[in-house]
């Protein structure tokens, strides 16, 4: 399954969380799968999609990090996926 992730830095304090990114790396169990992420202009919020088939991983990742984020897990699909579902509209 497609995640996306919302950051909200506490304190708005995105310096932190690079510094340990930059420290320790993502800290991703196995099983869990970056794709790519996004920061906001204003540096409050950042987005990330992530793949993960076993909800206990995305728990494990998220222990390491509540201290510096909130974080705001969404599960989502592509739009071609969802537009399947739908049909697609006549040309």
């Amino acid at each position: 399954m497609l995640f996306m992730v919302i950051e909200r830095f506490r304190n708005c304090n995105a310096a932190a969380v690079y510094q340990r990114f930059a420290e320790k790396g993502r800290m991703m169990p196995d099983g869990l799968k970056y794709i790519d992420s996004w920061v906001e202009a204003s540096f409050e919020r950042c987005f990330q999609l992530i793949e993960c088939d076993d909800v206990r991983l995305m728990q494990q990742w998220v222990a390491c990090w509540n201290d510096l984020v909130e974080l705001e897990i969404v599960p989502v699909s592509a739009s071609k996926d969802t537009r399947e579902i739908f049909g697609r509209p006549p040309v």
